[in-house]
């Protein structure tokens, strides 16, 4: 991998398109072990720019010239005083609204242009979601108006008036404490207004907003830090707000944490380490059995998923939210520093490295303390002086993690607390010839393929843009999850090997502007957007749809769905978790077994099933 050039492709793409499907990923995803996603390492560092300058130091820079207690150029100022963690968040959020955070670029689809979100939400005549459209009165349809884009003007409008005012003094605080601001509490009502007004004509840009992880600070900081700034305000009311605030990042951090139980996760970790352009290619290869040859995870990988993973998650966060210590607290502080480093060092696909830089820099401010040389008290849960307060603050922050892993189908992986555990609702979809090229007849749509073509220094040929694309593919195929889908694909279309295969979420991005490995975003009703503007014909676009699988450390099977845009779903079932992980990517058994629950009426497979034999054969 050069600094300015991509990664050299691990056969001729002219050759490698020839390939049946099959053997397409098996050269990709043997390729990925030590190449990733093969981007060259110059866009690494523009990603360490923008997290460190764009995202940390102007963000630092907006905190410092509305305070009075934080000094951008005293950095010991930077983390004893708890209005970071507010306009940081607040920072961090219009960011992501406007799509230079996490979804930036080329590891997220972004080619050129790489920033999709404001383009797309600034013109009438886009594609929106409306999350219940049939339900809630004025929200139907999914063409985006006038109306929308002054809304999120609006949203916009109400996250930039509480970044630039000027935080107000705490006029009581616990002894030891040294002088604290806060944002005024009333300056978050609007945001708090209109994001879920949003979030009800397009679901998009409220989840785009990463709402499941700002906007709970946005409301403990209008409800708590109200009453902090209020003239009946006590020193107990200030330490009451950051035990609040200390409450959300641990729900965020144990919700993650439980969502990586099950079959799913160990195979997130061999891909992503994969796709760190500073790893030794000797511990990605660690991460694999046997790597070209076996692809399962590797013992390694299980340690470094279930024990610095998910253990990590879920036991420290447990011990910051309890301890009475100073010293643990600051120690626990300082792991969850490390693992958020680590997580950005490994560059995964989507990107989040400004929210793990948040995250990884806030547990040292909130458990630092708030003292000088971070000796004021640890400020812990036992001190929250109304006990029974923390009822419905952990029932409103549980809600989404809770409902979410009972009935996935109903709630996002994000609510969900799913980032980055494995078990996600997901897509592939498989077009007939010139189908592809027709969907840039929506507004603002350019397949990725041309982006590709596009590429500043080193633009790609057609034929590099096609193998760059079903790297996605392949990446898609090591999860659990892939090989289901692509189970499904094989089973219904004889024709597979002259369709072009994208994976859902790439094309999600050129649609809608944005994804996060939300597959309800291009679930059923995406596709019967589409359907309403293309009309195509029967069999022309074929999706292979799953849902995320419910409870999954019970064993539960993983529902899949069929969708045919001129159809509609017309099949469901289910398959076996436990099936998928015993196979490789490629599927060199044959598909895995896949149980058919419901058959449309008169809906016949383009493929019968073949019994377990090759499916290219």
């Amino acid at each position: 991998m050069g600094f300015i050039n991509p990664s050299t492709p691990p056969m001729p793409p002219a050759e490698f398109r020839t390939l049946p499907l099959r053997e397409r990923i098996r050269v990709l995803s043997t390729h990925w072990v030590e190449d990733g996603f093969g981007t060259p390492r110059m866009l690494h560092v523009v990603y360490m720019l923008k997290m460190l300058g764009l995202y940390f130091a102007v963000g630092l820079a907006i905190t410092a010239a509305t305070t009075e207690y934080v000094h951008l150029t005293e950095p010991g100022t930077w983390f004893d005083n708890v209005v970071v963690y507010q306009k940081l968040a607040i920072w961090l959020m219009l960011l992501e609204v406007i799509g230079l955070g996490g979804t930036w670029g080329p590891l997220c689809g972004h080619f050129r242009p790489m920033t999709g979100n404001i383009r797309f939400w600034l013109r009438p005549g886009t594609l929106r979601m409306a999350p219940w459209g049939k339900r809630v009165p004025f929200t139907d349809g999914d063409e985006r108006t006038l109306g929308d884009v002054l809304l999120y003007v609006a949203v916009l409008a109400a996250l930039v008036h509480p970044l630039l005012i000027d935080a107000e003094p705490v006029a009581f605080l616990p002894a030891g404490t040294g002088p604290q601001e806060l944002v005024p509490a009333h300056a978050f009502v609007p945001i708090l207004i209109l994001m879920p007004l949003m979030g009800l004509r397009d679901k998009v840009i409220f989840l785009a907003a990463r709402s499941e992880q700002y906007l709970p600070i946005m409301l403990f900081s209008a409800t708590l830090g109200w009453v902090v700034q209020s003239e009946q305000a006590s020193a107990a009311d200030f330490v009451n707000l950051v035990v609040a605030f200390k409450i959300i990042i641990c729900v965020v951090w144990i919700g993650a944490g439980v969502s990586k139980f099950g079959e799913h996760f160990i195979n997130v970790v061999p891909p992503m380490v994969s796709n760190s352009p500073g790893q030794l290619n000797a511990i990605k290869r660690a991460h694999y059995r046997n790597a070209p040859d076996d692809l399962r995870p590797s013992r390694l990988a299980w340690f470094m998923a279930h024990v610095g993973g998910t253990t990590v998650e879920v036991v420290i966060p447990i011990v910051l939210l309890l301890t009475t210590n100073n010293t643990v607290a600051l120690l626990g502080a300082v792991a969850m520093l490390i693992f958020h480093i680590y997580i950005t060092s490994t560059f995964p696909l989507a990107v989040p490295l400004e929210w793990n830089v948040y995250f990884g820099y806030i547990a040292l401010v909130l458990w630092g303390g708030f003292g000088d040389g971070f000796d004021a008290s640890v400020y812990n849960i036992w001190e929250f002086s109304e006990p029974l307060l923390l009822i419905p603050i952990f029932a409103l922050l549980l809600f989404g993690p809770v409902l979410g892993n009972l009935r996935p189908d109903l709630v996002s992986f994000l609510p969900s607390m799913r980032q980055y555990a494995g078990n996600w609702a997901s897509a592939v979809w498989a077009l007939r010839p010139g189908i592809e090229d027709r969907l840039a007849e929506l507004p603002m749509v350019e397949s990725q393929v041309e982006q590709l073509q596009r590429m500043q220094p080193m633009p790609y040929s057609a034929d590099e843009s096609e193998m760059m694309m079903q790297k996605a593919l392949a990446w898609r195929s090591m999860h659990s999850q892939g090989r289901g889908l692509f189970s499904v694909l094989y089973e219904h279309l004889d024709d597979i090997e002259e369709r072009t295969v994208r994976e859902g979420e790439f094309v999600c991005t050129t649609l809608l502007g944005w994804n996060f490995g939300d597959g309800h975003l291009h679930d059923e009703r995406l596709i019967a957007a589409i359907q309403r503007r293309l009309h195509l014909e029967p069999g022309d676009l074929v999706v292979a749809f799953c849902e995320s699988q419910a409870v999954p450390w019970t064993g539960r099977p993983q529902e899949y769905r069929v969708i045919d845009a001129a159809l509609g779903v017309v099949e469901r079932g289910s398959w076996s978790v436990s099936d998928c992980v015993r196979e490789q990517p490629w599927l060199p058994n044959g598909p895995i077994p896949l149980a058919v629950g419901w058959t449309a009426d008169g809906y016949r497979r383009q493929q019968t099933l073949t019994g377990g034999k090759d499916p290219v054969a």
